[in-house]
């Protein structure tokens, strides 16, 4: 059977409080864990600070890390964020510094978000990725071995992509995450999908989510084009509508079971974080050696 890389994107950075949103270092650990548990094979972390606010915060990103691989049987694949803090999102050295340090710096992340541009994340502001920090943070992700997760909102993001790629900012081969549904950039449409997809450089891998009410139609679609699943509360908080018309509040735990329910039904199997390794050419986990470097015993 063939196999289908599931991520869990279990927080985010603006999703505001009345969720099941997990903010702390414990309660994101444990959310991880637990999809972990039930069939994903990546989990994608951002941090919250203590007010519920995106933050880019090392030790928070630290503490998350480790609290995950102190289970010893859990191999779930470390996807950690570059990007959710208005705070040092201005493009400006210090900020581009700051969405980097926890990359730059801690063992066991695996792999890394690479916002491919700039536009109007509406009504918020412009959700700055300038050109200077795109360059800086291929370079430390080639530097440490963190395979990128090239996130993609629009289709000229793939030529900026392209650009790094010659330009040697970025590896050869990188894993795309297409990201439809958030105002300002491109709809969640199966149209869309389709067309991005057929412009991604041939033999890569990739991924695809739709924001809110785009979920599912999304996620379906996906699955028909062979594409891997990205789920999660960052993305979706509402699971659906109950007998009674009632919206009803997601959790992660229900969102990933869902598709992984959907990827069976489908005829595939999700794929196990080794598998998931494997297809996206990351290194095998050595998890006692980053015990180690995490300081766990």
């Amino acid at each position: 059977m063939a196999k289908t890389i599931i991520t869990a994107a279990l927080t985010g950075a603006v999703t505001p409080a009345g969720y099941n949103i997990p903010e702390t270092p414990e309660q994101i650990a444990a959310d991880a864990y637990e999809a972990w548990k039930l069939g994903a094979a990546v989990v994608h972390l951002h941090m919250r600070d203590d007010q519920g606010v995106g933050v880019m915060d090392k030790e928070k990103f630290r503490q998350t890390i480790r609290l995950i691989r102190e289970h010893r049987d859990c191999d779930v694949i470390i996807n950690c964020t570059s990007s959710g803090d208005n705070r040092v999102s201005g493009g400006d050295a210090a900020g581009n510094a700051k969405r980097m340090e926890h990359h730059r710096e801690l063992s066991g992340i695996e792999m890394g978000s690479y916002d491919a541009g700039s536009f109007n994340w509406m009504p918020g502001g412009v959700f700055m990725n300038t050109p200077q920090f795109l360059q800086e943070l291929g370079d430390v992700y080639l530097e440490r071995g963190i395979k990128p997760e090239i996130e993609i909102f629009d289709s000229g993001m793939l030529g900026v992509t392209n650009y790094y790629v010659k330009k040697g900012h970025l590896p050869p081969a990188n894993h795309y995450q297409l990201c439809l549904g958030v105002l300002g950039a491109m709809p969640a449409t199966v149209e869309n999908l389709v067309y991005l997809k057929n412009l991604l450089p041939q033999g890569s891998t990739w991924s695809a989510f739709g924001v809110g009410a785009g979920h599912l139609p999304i996620l379906f679609a996906t699955l028909a084009l062979g594409g891997h699943l990205r789920v999660g509360l960052e993305d979706n908080v509402i699971f659906g509508k109950d007998e009674n018309g009632n919206k009803v509040m997601a959790t992660n735990k229900m969102l990933v079971e869902r598709a992984v329910a959907a990827v069976k039904a489908y005829g595939n199997q999700p794929a196990t974080a080794a598998e998931a390794r494997q297809i996206l050419g990351i290194p095998a986990l050595n998890g006692e050696e980053i015990r180690v470097k995490l300081g766990i015993k």
